[in-house]
């Protein structure tokens, strides 16, 4: 029986996975550019940014892949920039010499070395693309429910889930799960924090952008994500800021593109994405981008392993056995671990890089 050559490319944790990505480089003969992260893994290992380009270097059309934005979605992520790092030159053979693919693996490494969605500073990153030169928004909703959320036991009790519940309902299913999920500058150690500065990951990701869009006209961006939907499916998420730009997603992507603007999506509009960047960093680009987010688990599952988690980093001092099973938890609300999920995932993966790439080379130069 011939090996299955899907399920190789993911791997059990951070430092498995970075492995493999610098030795998939080091096959094809490809530099690599790696910014190293100040903190270490739970074993000492070393965290990083690894940056990977695949074509000329003042390529005027640009596909990027971003994986591990939320630390623990990079099993998925970082797998399918495997195989697609393994697929070589396969996916811009016959094109035009003005195409590249840029590959930025595992955005927020300490996240995921460490089974957690945020980053070291408890931010999530796909909130922390504010301008910090401003005032913060608020997100009174938020505040409300924060204490419910995050009691001080686990597993909360009774009268706390009726209580939270009770709430969420009052608002409405869009506004509860925006009260939870959009983003909040005010709790530091809640969930769904957005910073009260850039994080070191927003950091590094502003420079690598910068770097690999000097000479780019037309950049389009695969954020790769895991969490929300039916179980296996990618949802493919409109991650531009321009509405003119959806028509071109679709015809890219499928009329099967949805939008969180117009409530067709799983997920909600939020504070600070991290495709606010290619405004900041690459204002000479059309831009064409979706963020594939992989279903999972049902969402109240997963908000509270979200939850277990938070409070799990409140009280470090938690019994062990009720700790592993928090992180264990969260692993598996982000990565189902099974063999159906990645050969759903990688399938997805590689049609939606092929069709960017054949996207770009239809444009006018």
């Amino acid at each position: 029986m011939t090996a299955d050559p899907v399920l190789p490319l993911f791997s059990p944790d951070f430092d498995s996975a970075r492995r493999l990505w610098l030795a998939l480089a080091a096959e094809r003969g490809l530099a690599v550019q790696s910014h190293v992260h100040p903190l270490c893994g739970p074993a000492g290992e070393v965290l990083a940014v690894d940056v990977v380009r695949e074509g000329p270097a003042d390529a005027a059309r640009v596909l990027l892949t971003t994986s591990a934005v939320h630390g623990v979605e990079g099993h998925g992520g970082c797998a399918i920039q495997a195989g697609l790092l393994r697929q070589g030159a396969e996916l811009l053979g016959g094109h035009p010499t003005d195409t590249a693919i840029v590959h930025v693996h595992a955005i927020n490494p300490h996240g995921f070395a460490w089974g957690r969605r945020v980053t070291n500073e408890n931010v999530d990153l796909n909130r922390n693309f504010v301008d910090f030169g401003q005032p913060l928004p608020g997100h009174p909703d938020y505040a409300a429910i924060h204490g419910l959320l995050l009691p001080a036991r686990w597993p909360p009790t009774a009268e706390n889930e009726a209580e939270l519940s009770a709430r969420l309902d009052a608002m409405g299913p869009r506004r509860a799960q925006m009260a939870v999920t959009k983003g909040q500058h005010t709790h530091a150690d809640g969930m769904y924090f957005g910073g009260c500065e850039p994080t070191w990951s927003a950091r590094v990701f502003r420079e690598v952008l910068r770097r690999h869009t000097a000479g780019c006209q037309h950049l389009a961006w695969i954020d790769l994500h895991s969490g929300l939907g039916p179980f296996g499916v990618g949802e493919r998420i409109f991650a531009a800021f321009d509405a003119a730009a959806l028509p071109r997603a679709r015809q890219w992507w499928g009329e099967q593109v949805t939008s969180v603007e117009a409530g067709s999506s799983t997920s909600i509009p939020m504070t600070g994405p991290i495709q606010w960047a290619v405004a900041d960093e690459c204002p000479q680009v059309a831009y064409t981008g979706i963020c594939l987010e992989y279903g999972t688990l049902p969402l109240p599952q997963m908000l509270m392993a979200l939850r277990a988690d938070h409070w799990l980093h409140q009280h470090p001092e938690a019994d062990a056995a009720l700790a592993a099973t928090i992180r264990r938890d969260l692993r598996d609300a982000f990565y189902p671990d099974t063999d159906a999920w990645k050969r759903q995932v990688w399938v997805q993966g590689l049609q939606a890089a092929q069709q960017a790439v054949a996207g770009l080379r239809g444009l006018a130069p």
